[in-house]
């Protein structure tokens, strides 16, 4: 399973006049990479919580009381705000309920769709060269010690040349990008140009044709223009020569410029279209030989002869130079882990007894060090428990003996303002006042996070030590180099502005906003609900996140846009990738496009799993009753709403908080809160009738015969 997000017993409070509202109640759970993971529950359930959680935005009397957010080997919990700024909005990207909350209304959209592309660009470069300069670092440092026959210097010129050749590929990539990004600010200009003049627009005709035949001199790559540089010189020539074809005050403008600017626009297309150069092997070829002409050749055959040329001349040698170094790297690492075994078995036995705070930080630091050396640094996907282990154990220990400190204060608190309020009741007095409640933490359940934390490594490590001859280091070689390469393309990847609005243009377009060239210089009050959203989503999309939350986008739509908006997201997950998570309180909202999901109530996770598990398998009374009150076409059979009201979490229930709302609560549901039980690997549920000594339940009818007809459906499907 390739996870992208973990989040591992959460536990989030506010301050209140009122005492402490217990929001989110250790929960945890796992993202996969370009998956859907829809929460579904009803408001104050703590959906929303969590996802501001993961981006960082809790509110100022939000008090983070435990867990863990883990993303690319960092606790998002622990990191400070610099660090977040460059993940939030550019990794992890998150649209609201209302798209109003997202949008400046006087600021065009055009400007505020590019904005994040241009402040994000010029950071990620400067990040791009600080990653590949460290990867080739720690690339040189292993392959040196695994290659003694090569020599330290070989290998190091090795490295060196790998560096250069690639400084040689950026340039004429960034070359071969800036004539591009000048191709399309054209295109796209003689579009605007064209589509203004035939709405009969305010346009300076003479000056916009002056500008693109200024433009056409510019598009001077020899890679991107190859043989058609003399057609556009023609054009360009034509263009100068039509020009005076225009009177000026006239409504229309001459065929002659019309059809010239056509052609411009075909020329250009057939430019962009061309296979791109393999400027990574090209630019090796480049250093060898920098005085061939290539931009002769046919860029698909010159890909494959240059190609050629750097495995023979150069690739062979330094993939079985790095392909030691990464073995070695790893096999390393794996024998560091070995050795940190046994001193995690002697941390277990320590902190399952007693310990002073001294002794137990002294014991983390000594055996975080032993962990972290044991880290492969060269590992792409970074190993997010050893990682974190240094902090997350720190914090638990930490954790623990500020609350021995605490929980006598809290208690001595409470005790004196609940005597003064009932003397002052015993007196005859009126009392508008409450007393504030105890926030004491459970010491056992402190202790039991620290020693979790050793544990979960514990068994982690002893899982990846029996798996230790399955490594592919090849594999994980060639996964460096794809690395390597990407960031370098990076690094010389300048958006300007005019590259900016291109692609803002075309992100408005795959959003599905009609004629983007005109809205893009419209302000938010001219588009409708749907519409914004969909800015909204684009403005989520510019910088290219990895990660997608949805806080209830659909919510404030009618019917028909919720379903336009529900397919969008959908199509731009397959599209891109996205790893997205969507919270909503409507079931029947995610059924069509959730892989996994969980249903939240009162601050817990109260059932986990799969669409399929939780639609045509559902265990939890909650999640019935959340099926009993979804709407179905199929059907004339009255909706079953649910009764009661939420818990209030400034007190939360001490067993089954759905207790006093669930007509199949037992009485141990309004003593002690059940476990997740198991339903199958993938599926489980936090209800005490899965208990083997509980009575047999069926659920609701109106659920079970929703799932005969969705099976009935599915089947036809198939067989259609």
């Amino acid at each position: 399973m390739d996870k992208i997000l973990e989040l591992k017993n959460l536990k989030v409070s506010f301050r209140s006049n009122n005492g402490l509202v217990k929001a989110v109640r250790d929960i945890s759970f796992d993202l996969e990479r370009g998956k859907t993971l829809a929460i579904v529950g009803e408001s104050g359930s703590g959906k929303s919580v969590t996802s501001k959680a993961v981006m960082g935005i809790l509110a100022g009397n939000a008090i983070v009381e435990g867990g863990e957010i883990i993303y690319d080997g960092m606790d998002l919990l622990k990191i400070s705000e610099e660090e977040m700024c460059k993940i939030r909005g550019d990794k992890i990207s998150m649209i609201f309920q209302d798209p109003l909350s997202s949008l400046n209304p006087i600021v065009k959209i055009g400007k505020q769709i590019t904005e994040a592309m241009l402040l994000k660009n010029k950071v990620s470069r400067k990040e791009a060269r600080a990653e590949f300069n460290d990867m080739l670092a720690l690339l040189k440092k292993n392959m040196q010690a695994a290659n003694p026959e090569l020599g330290a210097e070989k290998v190091a010129q090795l490295c060196k040349t790998f560096d250069q050749f690639c400084i040689v590929a950026n340039k004429l990539e960034n070359h071969y990008n800036a004539t591009f990004t000048v191709a399309e600010d054209l295109k796209s200009s003689i579009e605007d140009f064209l589509f203004q003049t035939e709405k009969h627009q305010k346009v300076d005709v003479p000056g916009s044709l002056s500008r693109f035949r200024s433009n056409i001199k510019t598009i001077s790559d020899p890679f991107f223009a190859k043989n058609d540089s003399e057609k556009l010189s023609q054009l360009s020539d034509r263009l100068g020569k039509v020009s005076g074809d225009y009177k000026k005050g006239a409504k229309e403008l001459p065929e002659s410029i019309v059809s010239t600017l056509k052609e411009v626009e075909q020329v250009l297309n057939q430019m962009e279209s061309r296979v791109r150069p393999d400027f990574f092997c090209i630019g090796y070829y480049k250093m060898r030989n920098p005085q061939e002409d290539l931009t002769r050749r046919d860029v698909a055959e010159l890909n494959e002869f240059c190609q050629k040329y750097i495995m023979e001349d150069f690739m062979n040698d330094f993939v079985a130079a790095q392909d030691k170094g990464v073995a070695y790297s790893g096999k390393k690492a794996m024998e560091k882990k070995k050795e940190v075994m046994p001193m995690l078995e002697k941390a277990v036995t320590f902190f399952r007894g007693e310990y002073t705070k001294q002794e137990a930080l002294r014991l983390a630091k000594e055996l975080s060090n032993a962990v972290e050396a044991s880290i492969d640094r060269l590992e792409i996907n970074k190993d997010s428990l050893a990682y974190t282990f240094r902090s997350s154990l720190t914090s638990a220990i930490h954790k623990y003996f500020r609350a021995i400190v605490t929980n006598p204060k809290e208690e001595k608190r409470f005790a004196r303002q609940t005597k003064q309020r009932d003397a002052q009741i015993a007196r005859g007095k009126k009392v508008d006042w409450s007393v504030v409640p105890k926030q004491v933490y459970d010491l056992d359940d402190l202790r039991g996070e620290v020693l979790r934390v050793v544990t979960d490594l514990q068994s982690h490590y002893t899982r990846l030590i029996a798996a230790a001859d399955q490594v592919d280091y090849h594999a994980a070689s060639v996964a460096i180099i794809e690395f390597m390469k990407d960031k370098a393309s990076k690094v010389v990847y300048k958006v300007t502005r005019s590259i900016a609005k291109e692609r803002a243009i075309k992100l408005m377009d795959e959003v599905g906003i009609s004629e983007p060239r005109m809205r893009y210089n419209q302000y938010p009050f001219e588009f409708s609900g749907g519409m914004r959203q969909r800015i909204v989503i684009a403005i989520a999309l510019a910088a290219n996140p990895e990660i997608l939350i949805c806080d209830e986008p659909t919510t404030a739509l009618d019917v028909t846009i919720q379903a336009q908006i529900l397919e969008l997201i959908n199509k731009l997950k397959k599209e891109r990738n996205l790893s997205v998570i969507f919270i909503t309180h409507d079931l029947g909202v995610v059924a069509n496009m959730a892989d996994d999901i969980a249903v939240m109530y009162a601050g817990k996770i109260v059932e986990y799993g799969t669409a399929d598990d939780i639609f045509y398998d559902p265990k939890h009374p909650y999640t019935w009753a959340l099926l009993s009150s979804m709407p179905d076409l199929d059907t004339n059979e009255r909706l079953e709403a649910i009764p009661g009201t939420p818990p209030n979490m400034i007190y939360p229930p001490v067993g089954d908080a759905f207790a006093d709302r669930n007509k199949y609560a037992m009485k141990i549901d309004f003593e002690e809160q059940p476990p997740m039980f198991q339903v199958s690997d993938t599926h489980s549920a936090a209800t005490w009738l899965l208990h083997p000594d509980a009575p047999k339940v069926e659920m609701p009818a109106i659920i079970r015969n929703r799932i005969e007809r969705m099976k009935k459906k599915a089947g036809g499907a198939q067989n259609g």
